[in-house]
């Protein structure tokens, strides 16, 4: 996938400066230089693809909030009235794993095992009103992430996105997650999902691939000119180690610096 050239810019709020893929400051701005366009010959696009994201938005079935007041909505209800309506689904932006699907069931017998963790709110539209930031814990290691926005008496989901999240970041109106890049050692996706008042749904606006960590140089050992025997302490060891993932967000602990109730 090509990724355009992004920046986050100097605005957004850093957070926690020794975390390797947290936003920081883009500094002073570079003098731009063209754009040269490659190939201006090629023929236009006949058949443009959809609309990315209109798809991922669907009202909430059974969810009623009058006033528009996201923290009067359970959270759990929320996620569960959304299972009901997709019981057999398990893939795209209603999916769940069933052994999810049936914990959130017993969100209210199992507390602690609820896989639904504490909501956060933040006006993420820019109409003045909250809306309804949900995280679910699901097996591999995954996060699934939903927004919900207050309308027309409930809820409507404008985000769902299920990756293996190392963190999620609120900067402005902007929902930032960082993903575990799978084959890339040493490095991440940062994605800053933006509300389009078009598509009326949260869009990847921004998409980078950031290194977090530097990558160990080789440490092959030169070739010889006759064969050479393996020493004691690497024989047997044919594998190398197991590649990292995403570490599991704990229930109630909130992204980086970010507070449940932050303004």
């Amino acid at each position: 996938m090509l990724l355009p050239a992004a920046v986050l810019g100097a605005a957004l709020a850093l957070s926690g400066c020794d975390d390797p893929g947290a936003l920081e400051s883009a500094g002073p701005t570079p003098t731009a230089i063209g754009p040269v366009r490659l190939w201006p010959d090629l023929p236009p696009v006949t058949a443009p693809p959809i609309d990315y994201g209109e798809s991922d938005t669907e009202r909430v079935p059974g969810i009623e909030l009058p006033d528009g007041d996201v923290r009067k909505a359970d959270p759990v209800a929320v996620v569960r009235a959304e299972v009901a309506a997709h019981p057999d689904r398990y893939s795209g932006a209603d999916g769940l794993y069933a052994q999810t699907a049936r914990q959130i069931e017993q969100c209210a017998s199992r507390p602690k095992a609820c896989p639904v963790l504490t909501p956060y709110y933040r006006d993420l539209t820019g109409d003045g009103r909250d809306e309804l930031i949900v995280g679910i814990r699901m097996p591999e290691q995954q996060l699934g992430l939903r927004v919900y926005l207050p309308e027309k008496g409930g809820l409507t989901r404008i985000m769902s996105t299920v990756e293996q999240i190392v963190s999620v970041q609120l900067a402005g109106r902007d929902l930032v997650t960082r993903v575990v890049s799978a084959g890339i050692p040493g490095y991440e996706y940062r994605t800053a999902w933006t509300w389009d008042g078009q598509q009326r749904a949260m869009l990847p606006t921004r998409d980078e691939i950031i290194r977090v960590k530097p990558v160990p140089p080789r440490t092959d050992a030169p070739r010889s000119p006759g064969p050479a025997s393996p020493s004691p302490s690497s024989r047997g060891s044919s594998s190398g180690p197991s590649p990292a993932s995403a570490s599991p967000v704990p229930d109630g602990v909130p992204p980086d610096g970010v507070s449940p109730d932050a303004p």
